[in-house]
């Protein structure tokens, strides 16, 4: 995991955002997966079972997701090998491509439900038209209890996606990176909890789609928060946990003995 997080932390700027935008697509795409099972069945959990692919791809295609860098980078930087600066800058980035890739699915998937606004969404529209309320206005009825929730939502989330990552990380073939990845993001998932990246399609394209939430909704009382609980679920409950346990310090080095003269 330290070294995950430091060959993140050299990336250059250009890979950063193309990975990051590669993963905010597939996990919107994933998403919309999800919904689409869970309306056909009529089962939500459905949806949880099938939503982990996005996720299995992103990781074994190796792009960027800041939640799981919420957990690697810290543990670099705990170790000594990058600084705050470093983490800071992988951190800004990947949540730019994030967001980005996002957006560009929430725009293509309303194009193709509507006919480009020709056309109703259906009732895949309305399923995430309820949903984009559902993380936003039901939350700002509430006040500061409603951005609690928010917040602590996210931070069981992001406990569960970055145990996916190590999962992943230390299983040997492809089949149990799969296994292994799947088994907390369907938790998650089936929980309702709050990711950062998946409410940065879900949401805007539940506006595209006609939901009352505004920008200032969706930021005051989803992104920020679910932003910021994903950081702590990352960071405390997953990197500073298992960097507090697991983490092997090296013994001191003792100077090697004198060989043994031999006798001419």
């Amino acid at each position: 995991m330290i070294d995950a997080g430091i060959r993140k932390a050299a990336l250059p700027v250009r890979d950063l955002l193309i990975r990051g935008a590669l993963s905010g697509g597939i996990l919107g795409i994933a998403t919309s997966l999800a919904i689409i099972a869970a309306v056909q069945t009529n089962t939500p959990v459905v949806g949880a079972i099938i939503f982990p692919v996005g996720f299995v791809m992103i990781v074994l295609l190796g792009l960027e997701l800041v939640t799981g860098s919420f957990a690697l980078l810290p543990m670099a930087q705990m170790d000594g090998a990058i600084g705050w600066g470093e983490t800071m800058r992988n951190w800004a980035w990947v949540f730019v491509g994030n967001l980005a890739g996002s957006l560009i699915y929430a725009v293509l998937l309303w194009g193709v439900l509507t006919m480009f606004g020709e056309i109703p969404g259906g009732p895949i529209a309305d399923r995430i038209v309820a949903l984009t309320e559902s993380k936003t206005l039901a939350y700002a009825a509430h006040g500061g209890a409603g951005w609690a929730t928010a917040f602590a939502k996210a931070v069981l989330c992001n406990w569960m996606v970055c145990m996916g990552v190590v999962m992943a990380m230390v299983s040997t073939s492809t089949v149990s990176k799969i296994v292994a990845a799947w088994l907390p993001i369907t938790i998650f998932f089936a929980h309702g909890y709050e990711h950062a990246v998946v409410n940065m399609f879900l949401i805007p394209a539940g506006m595209l789609f006609g939901a009352k939430t505004t920008s200032v909704d969706w930021w005051v009382w989803n992104q920020i928060p679910v932003t910021l609980g994903n950081l702590v679920g990352g960071f405390v409950l997953t990197g500073l946990a298992l960097y507090a346990t697991y983490r092997v310090r090296a013994p001191k080095v003792r100077p090697a003995a004198e060989p043994a003269q031999t006798a001419s």
